[in-house]
């Protein structure tokens, strides 16, 4: 499972022009679900997600987490995530994991973040969205939940 965490001060997504989530200050969150992920996974970077330390205190440092805050979260799918790009110039997605698969460790990524009493917004999966956002820094974080990088 991959996710790109983004510190965001406003973020939104939109559906065939309806604004389906969006927050104030916290994080973006793109998530890639691949085909041989778990709840494992997901528990894995719901964690690390809610414990990122990447806002800044009163001397500037990147001390902070999206909870200390108070910040909200918007959690994306995006199955791009894991894309390989390195033959030829078509990416093949053989790694990410089917629909169904993917969709129900997505919800359980979200409902984790939520159970730790996080307000997450979310994305529509399969949906053609547009994602706006400011991204404060920047500062954009990758996470892999086999630990890749």
């Amino acid at each position: 499972m991959r996710a790109v965490v983004q510190r965001v001060s406003e973020a939104s997504v939109t559906v065939e022009g309806n604004r389906v989530g969006a927050i104030e200050k916290g994080l973006l969150v793109y998530l890639g679900v691949a085909a041989g992920d778990t709840e494992k996974d997901a528990d894995y970077l719901a964690e690390k997600v809610a414990g990122l330390r990447i806002f800044t205190d009163i001397e500037d440092k990147m001390n902070l987490s999206v909870q200390d805050i108070g910040g909200g979260i918007l959690v994306v799918s995006q199955f791009t995530l894991l894309a390989d790009a390195r033959k030829g110039r078509r990416p093949s997605y053989s790694d990410a994991a089917e629909p169904e698969k993917a969709n129900r460790l997505y919800l359980y990524f979200v409902d984790q973040l939520r159970k730790r009493d996080f307000t997450v917004e979310t994305g529509v999966f399969q949906a053609s969205m547009r994602v706006q956002y400011i991204n404060e820094g920047p500062v954009t974080i990758l996470l892999d939940s086999t630990k890749l990088f």
